[in-house]
Parts: structure tokens; C-alpha cells; sequence
């Protein structure tokens, strides 16, 4: 699994032009699933993103958690960061796990994250075309990997 996290100062997701979610300041959690990805990482990944220390304190330092700012989190299922460019020009997604897999894993993802983190959980769309407009704050952009 692998995770794309970018705070954000606010970020809107859009499905067929409508706005379909947004979040103010917090993180936006770009997730891919592998093929050899299952459940029983789920678990570390989201107290690891739940303790991530990303947000600045009264000093500019990154001491403060999704948690300890009240923050808001946007998590959009990404099959393209598996994406597999050695051969040429034209990316391979061979290593993502097929949708029918991948969409269990997210949604249970969802779930457990929430254990984690007050916020709600705000979503994409599994599998739609999606068009996310963010303001990136820092910026600051992280990959989590299992």
C-alpha cells in the first residue's frame, strides 16, 4: 500500500462537475493498493497517519498531528501510484491490485482510519473520474509505504 498525504489548506473533489466532497485545512490521503496488499496493514498505516507530526505549532515547527489541530482529511482511492514506467513510455498498472479487491481494502481502510482520527472521513468516489482542486500548504507532501 502506499499513501500520498498532502496537507492542505482546503481541497475539493468533483465528480461529472459537481462537487461531490471538500475539507478546509488538514490532509488529503491519496491511497494506492498493491496486489500483495491486505488487511492486516491497515491498522499501522492509520495510527501512523492519526501520530504524523505535519502541522506547525506557535513556533513554524511540524509538532502538531491531524488530531491536535482539528483538521479535516479527504482520502481518494489512487490506482496510478502503483503505476510501473521501466518499460517504455506508457505506464503499467500490473502491480495494483484489481478493483474488486482494492475497493474492499479501502473501505475497510476508511473504517479504520476512523478509530483513529475526531474528524469525519470525507471520500472520492472508488473507480469515478475525479477532478481535485488543492492548495497545497508548505508545501508539504509525504509517502507512506507499508
Amino acid at each position: 500500500m502506499k499513501l500520498l498525504i498532502q496537507r492542505v489548506i482546503n481541497c475539493n473533489l468533483k465528480i461529472e462537475k459537481k462537487i461531490f466532497s471538500s475539507i478546509g485545512y488538514g490532509m488529503v490521503i491519496f491511497i494506492g493498493i498493491s496486489q500483495k496488499d491486505d488487511l492486516s496493514v491497515l491498522n499501522k498505516l492509520a495510527s501512523k497517519i492519526s501520530k504524523l507530526r505535519i502541522f506547525n505549532d506557535e513556533f513554524g515547527k511540524m509538532n502538531k498531528n491531524i488530531n491536535d489541530i482539528n483538521g479535516e482529511i479527504l482520502l481518494v482511492s489512487q490506482f496510478t501510484l502503483y503505476a510501473d514506467t521501466k518499460k517504455g513510455n506508457r505506464p503499467s498498472f500490473i502491480k495494483a491490485a484489481d478493483p474488486e479487491n482494492a475497493i474492499k481494502i479501502y473501505n475497510s481502510f476508511i473504517e479504520e482510519l476512523k478509530k483513529f482520527v475526531n474528524t469525519k472521513i470525507k471520500t472520492g468516489k472508488f473507480g469515478a473520474d475525479m477532478k481535485i482542486n488543492l492548495i497545497n500548504d508548505g508545501p508539504v507532501t509525504i509517502i507512506l509505504e507499508n
